[in-house]
């Protein structure tokens, strides 16, 4: 349940950064929702860290930290005017993780559930890329990377964590 609960609010705040992105959405607004999301998975992480606290618990508020920290410093960038090449850079150092973590969800991958989270995975190492690419080297694909994101946003957040919280997908 809890993973349904950061998964829906994840699509909301990728939906809306890539909206934002497209031009749809102002910067201080913008900052809102990231503020909101990197609070609740933060939260989702120190639970994960200090209640669970088992290796597989922690491996995953250590993941959920790179979305937290993103989320902080979109929001921060917002109200500090910075041009965002210390986040792409971030972004970088993110997408490089996830490789093996993409990479070890598909090897493990047992169910439809299980690759669906794999893909995941995937399309998010994919998004921090771009993001490495739009900031820190300042490669022009504001609008490619927008559109990627609203759809990354809806696929890996969005739906599968309201369909998690109805109970559909579990």
């Amino acid at each position: 349940m809890l993973l349904g609960l950061a998964l829906l609010y994840v699509g909301a705040v990728l939906f809306l950064n890539g909206l934002w992105l497209l031009g749809r959405i102002g910067d201080r607004e913008i900052a809102v929702i990231n503020i909101f999301v990197g609070g609740l998975t933060l939260l989702v992480a120190l639970y994960l860290a200090f209640f669970e606290n088992d290796p597989e618990s922690i491996r995953a508020a250590a993941l959920t930290l790179l979305f937290t920290f993103t989320y902080l410093w979109v929001a921060m960038n917002r109200f500090n005017g910075a041009d965002g090449r210390g986040l792409g850079w971030f972004s970088l150092f993110v997408a490089i993780t996830l490789i093996p973590v993409t990479i070890g969800a598909f090897v493990e991958a047992g169910s439809v559930l299980g690759m669906w989270l794999a893909f995941c995975w995937a399309a998010w190492t994919f998004l921090w890329f771009l993001f490495f690419l739009l900031l820190g080297v300042q490669k022009p694909i504001v609008r490619f990377t927008g559109q990627v994101t609203v759809v990354t946003g809806i696929l890996t957040g969005w739906v599968p964590g309201f369909l998690m919280l109805d109970g559909i997908l579990v």
